[in-house]
């Protein structure tokens, strides 16, 4: 199996060999897409992820995704994009839209992670808690502690966090280590801490529908 780990700035490829249909995701997502295509043995998919820390900065990720899909429109028979709308504001919606490419379902991974009705029903509940993935459990000090400064400024913090109550680390893996950092940056951050156990939600539904769809 592939272990993939990829640093906040990274970019990745991902070949299977047969290589019918690109995915275009967020390097945040890169370990469980690989996870997900070798495990079920996958082999129409290729992958292509953009840097993970694009989070703080989502006005990247539009233009890249559509440079993305023009470089390799006609190398496949179809290309599908692994990213929620990611605070690009439907930004992203209405550039696929443009281009003809679909998307996984949901505002942002922690909802397709967690089931888009099952996040939906909790919003009004959880409306002032900071959500982690496994890919932020494992690089909270790079991308959140750092990428937003406060290692230099903690003064920040309450500027940046001083309206949530809570993180609640989504896990897709059982990890006693990611659970742990997770709690170590609940404690960073001032806020309580939960952990739920999500898997991988509807990355991989989603996903499983579209290679059955290629097998169809």
């Amino acid at each position: 199996m592939t272990t993939v780990d990829l640093k906040p700035s990274d970019e990745f490829q991902f070949a299977t060999g047969k290589g019918e249909v690109l995915l275009i995701a967020c390097g945040a997502l890169a370990r469980e897409i690989v996870d997900l295509i070798e495990r079920n043995r996958w082999a129409a998919f290729d992958v292509q992820c953009l840097p993970a820390k694009w989070h703080n900065t989502p006005q990247f990720i539009v233009p890249a995704v559509r440079q993305k899909i023009r470089e390799q429109r006609g190398k496949y028979k179809s290309i599908f994009v692994l990213y929620g709308d990611c605070g690009t504001g439907g930004l992203l919606d209405r550039m696929l839209e443009e281009e003809g490419v679909e998307r996984i379902d949901g505002p942002h991974c922690y909802a397709f992670f967690s089931g888009n009705p099952e996040f939906a029903a909790k919003a009004d509940d959880e409306f002032t808690a900071f959500y982690l993935t496994d890919y932020l459990a494992r690089h909270f000090d790079k991308l959140i502690w750092a990428g937003l400064g406060l290692d230099r400024h903690p003064e920040l913090l309450s500027s940046y966090f001083g309206n949530y109550t809570k993180v609640i680390y989504l896990a897709q893996t059982r990890d006693e280590q990611l659970v742990e950092n997770g709690r170590k940056a609940a404690e960073q951050l001032g806020l309580a801490y939960e952990y739920r156990f999500t898997g991988y939600g509807e990355l991989e539904s989603d996903m499983a529908a579209r290679a059955k769809s290629r097998l169809a």
